[in-house]
């Protein structure tokens, strides 16, 4: 997709809606099944209302196979190994911002929660950078910090000579 070169792009515009999902009331090792048939590196958790419980990601499976293996874990409950308090963003945050968020967290996802904290899409790395590529096509908004507003944190002296 190709946005203006004016244009703010939200979370809205850029997330992926339809996601694989993992229930809050899963077994550990049938999540992690669902990982390796997906081909993904972790997903969204939700209660049996769509509710965002937090995240199962590749360092979750390790952290369940180190509990299996060292711990003699009594359980496979999958809640004990999601992170439950990852970064989240919602519908209207904007394209810097949220790039600016995987700067500062160790994430490869970001969950775009709704009203009553309902999981609404995702938005992966990747897909900042298709969006942030799409709005730097023009040269001219580049050089006139339009685009990705760049003037709203480094003023026009500082700027890089392009």
């Amino acid at each position: 997709m190709t946005y203006p070169m004016n244009h703010t792009v939200t979370a809205r515009e850029m997330m992926v809606s339809n996601l694989v999902t993992l229930q809050a009331n899963m077994d550990a090792l049938d999540a992690i099944d669902v990982l390796l048939k997906h081909k993904i590196s972790g997903a969204p958790v939700v209660d049996e209302n769509g509710r965002f419980v937090g995240v199962f990601s590749e360092r979750s499976c390790i952290g369940f196979i180190v509990a299996v293996t060292y711990e003699q874990l009594p359980s496979n409950n999958l809640m004990a190994f999601v992170d439950q308090n990852p970064p989240t963003i919602d519908e209207e945050t904007d394209l810097l911002t949220i790039a600016q968020t995987f700067l500062d967290a160790s994430c490869r996802r970001l969950p775009v929660l709704g009203d009553g904290g309902r999981l609404v899409g995702q938005i992966s790395r990747r897909d900042i950078m298709r969006a942030a590529r799409s709005q730097l096509r023009n040269k001219e908004s580049l050089k006139s910090g339009a685009g990705l507003y760049l003037s709203a944190v480094v003023a026009l002296e500082d700027r890089p000579a392009w």
